[in-house]
């Protein structure tokens, strides 16, 4: 076993000891990389896990792990809609994006869709919303396009309004994402240098937030890093409670 392995075996078994089995989990972008990788995780560990899908039909994949998908247009969807869709969850992740993509389609999904949800979610006591978002500093050793400007705008935009909102609240800032395999160890904090950082320990790192609801309120950055993210989740919340 490589060290890699062990460090995500003893991952797998400190989170196992506080999952909560019959946790309800709604993903907005389930289809997505990062929301695809969290919902495998979470499910594995017995959670009920749902999401919206953009197709007209239920993700086949996702519905064969005992997924359930909504399907219709997140841009569409009324705060009614939502407010349906979330209804028995005890947690809502919001990790859908246009990932820089024309400026109507940021608007819609990454700002007023988000707004949406939030609102949803104020409507419904003891529910709990994490943002997956983008930190600031991301792509900016590049010339950006107007669409890439805006979309960090948004985002921005976005961020002020959610913590605003009389909820529960985690917003996670992830460096630049990359497809490689997990390293199982990360940098999390209120401010971190901005690298880059594999989905899969970006979809750990959900995980273990998830599982953690005395962290709360709370605006944390991203990157690869030597800690554990079992350790690194435990030290946030430790630090928040002291």
């Amino acid at each position: 076993m490589t060290s890699r392995d062990t460090t995500a075996a003893t991952e797998r078994a400190c989170l196992d000891d506080s999952a909560a089995p019959t946790m309800r989990v709604f993903i907005f972008g389930i289809t997505g990389r990062v929301g695809r990788l969290l919902a495998t995780r979470l499910r594995t560990r017995g959670a009920i896990v749902s999401g919206l899908s953009r197709s007209s039909l239920p993700d086949s994949a996702l519905e064969a792990e005992g997924m359930t998908t909504v399907t219709g247009e997140l841009g569409a969807a009324t705060t009614s809609d939502i407010t349906a869709m979330i209804s028995d969850s005890d947690v809502v992740v919001f990790a859908a994006g246009s990932n820089a993509g024309a400026q109507s389609v940021t608007d819609d999904i990454d700002d007023a869709a988000l707004r949406r949800v939030s609102d949803s979610v104020a409507t419904t006591p003891r529910k709990r919303l994490i943002l997956l978002s983008v930190m600031p500093e991301a792509w900016r050793e590049r010339q950006l396009s107007d669409d890439e400007e805006h979309y960090f705008a948004v985002k921005k935009r976005a961020e002020i309004a959610l913590t605003r909102q009389p909820i529960d609240w985690v917003i996670l800032r992830p460096s630049l994402l990359t497809d490689g395999p997990g390293q199982g160890t990360v940098a999390l904090g209120p401010a971190e240098f901005h690298d880059e950082i594999a989905r899969d320990d970006v979809a750990a790192v959900l995980e273990a937030l998830i599982l953690e609801p005395a962290i709360s309120r709370r605006i944390l950055e991203l990157n690869n890093g030597p800690t554990t993210i079992t350790e690194a989740v435990g030290r946030i919340a430790r630090a928040y409670q002291a």
